[in-house]
């Protein structure tokens, strides 16, 4: 039975930062459904038609797009029986969005602006996942830059692998 947990960390409260939680909690239930059923239109609906998402910091060769995004996804092949994820929202940023007199938030920070999305905010997502297929369990720190619509504009993660007890 795969358990997967979510939680959010003391202060990141939903009224606080305009909704940007409930955007958050809904995206990563949606990304932890995908990744669980590993379906090209789940995968498709969690990102912008122009999305980047990179594997690793400064990454030069990101997946572009929801296509690119769905085929390497694919391709990486975690089944769902192999792994838990458990995560927590670590904080939330609006970047510099600004309200617009009723009009909804405009994008004064360049997040997705230049593909006229309403922009949502930056989430700051800590993940540990344990593999039980051999694989190592992996830290994991994720910045996901939401649309208004709560699709991923961009997406890096980082994952560090943890070292097996007794090599020290």
């Amino acid at each position: 039975m795969q358990q997967v947990a979510g939680t959010l960390v003391a202060g990141a409260v939903a009224e606080y930062n305009g909704g940007m939680t409930h955007l958050v909690n809904d995206w990563m239930n949606r990304y932890i459904a995908a990744w669980q059923s590993n379906d090209p239109a789940d995968i498709r609906a969690l990102f912008t038609e122009d999305a980047l998402y990179s594997t690793r910091p400064n990454d030069e060769s990101p997946w572009r797009g929801q296509e690119q995004i769905v085929q390497r996804w694919i391709a990486a092949g975690d089944s769902p029986e192999d792994w838990t994820f458990e995560w927590k929202l670590l904080c939330v940023d609006r970047g510099g969005a600004n309200h617009d007199h009723g009009e909804g938030f405009t994008d004064t920070a360049g997040y997705g602006a230049e593909a006229g999305h309403d922009v949502g905010g930056t989430a700051f997502v800590q993940g540990v996942t344990t593999y039980f297929n051999g694989s190592p369990t992996y830290d994991n720190l994720w910045i996901i830059k939401l649309t208004g619509d709560g699709r991923a504009s961009a997406f890096t993660e980082w994952f560090m692998a943890r070292e097996a007890p007794g090599t020290e």
